[in-house]
């Protein structure tokens, strides 16, 4: 049963799903890109990086705990359906890792479809990976405990970004962290169909996201844009794997935590029970601190075994 805060929210939610939105993208990002105002008191150094990547430039924000000593990092990659969504959004959970886990977290502004398809946004992400290692000394980070992690989109790019690792020789990661994730650009698995309406995130709002960042229907099912689908899934680290009851993406972020134990990685796997997608990040549910707690504990655990 659905929590009734998120009920309602979903029932108001549910009167504009047949509504299209004609305005351009720019003003419908617009609604996702305010940044939140930052508490003060928390103690941590709050930098921000420009990083170029082949035909652009990304920045980087990077939150440190105010030590000397070196910490292990974890690279953050935001949602928003591959066409919205800023560092912005995961200011507090970046915030929260920092401080919970004892980490650097380097949250990723990566270029947005439809300017900048498939594959631009995770190899943006994985040249952010790639920077923090580079730059270890600068931002004193232990690279000998690296970990990546997102939500929803940010958990799927997250997933090819481990792959991009193993592929390409490095740099090595200890953990992903795997967020709601998008890992199946088909749209195909049952949960897909179940919850299409009605809970929050539909399936249309996630096929147009789909369509935007790789606008061939052929290259969905690509590794790198799809994981799930990825014929070998060995070689990976371990992971944890947190979805949503009520979630389109569910079946296929619990399909992936299955094959990633199969293939030989240890992986956890945590339903929210009662939550639809993003639920888990409200600021006005105990049970949703709860889940925020426990990934971030998970981060802690995974860089005390190194």
């Amino acid at each position: 049963m659905r929590h009734p805060y998120v009920w309602l929210v979903c029932r108001l939610a549910a009167r504009s799903e047949g509504v299209v939105d004609t305005r351009p993208i720019s003003e419908r990002r617009a609604d996702d890109a305010r940044e939140l105002p930052s508490p003060a008191e928390d103690g941590l150094l709050v930098v921000d990086h420009e990083l170029a990547v082949p035909g652009g430039t990304i920045r980087v924000r990077t939150y440190r705990p105010a030590t000397s000593v070196l910490l292990p990092a974890h690279v953050l990659l935001h949602g928003g359906g591959f066409w919205s969504g800023s560092i912005a959004n995961v200011d507090p959970l970046a915030r929260l890792y920092a401080r919970r886990a004892n980490c650097v977290v380097a949250s990723v502004d990566y270029r947005l479809a439809p300017e900048h398809p498939w594959p631009a946004g995770v190899e943006d992400g994985y040249a952010a990976l790639q920077w923090v290692v580079a730059q270890a000394d600068e931002l004193k980070v232990d690279v000998t405990r690296v970990s990546v992690g997102g939500v929803s989109v940010g958990g799927g790019m997250a997933a090819v970004i481990a792959m991009m690792a193993r592929d390409r020789g490095g740099p090595k990661l200890i953990f992903q962290l795997l967020e709601i994730p998008v890992t199946d650009l088909t749209a195909s698995r049952p949960s897909m169909t179940t919850y299409a309406t009605g809970y929050l995130c539909t399936r249309a709002a996630l096929v147009e996201g789909y369509e935007f960042y790789v606008p061939d229907p052929a290259q969905r099912t690509d590794p790198y844009a799809s994981p799930l689908l990825a014929p070998d899934l060995s070689g990976l680290p371990p992971a944890m794997v947190l979805t949503c009851q009520y979630d389109p993406l569910r079946d296929e972020g619990e399909a992936l935590a299955a094959r990633l134990t199969e293939a030989g990685s240890p992986t956890r796997l945590v339903r929210a029970k009662g939550h639809v997608h993003s639920s888990t990040y409200s600021s006005k549910l105990r049970s949703a601190r709860r889940y925020r707690e426990l990934t971030a504990d998970a981060l802690r655990s995974a860089y005390a075994l190194v």
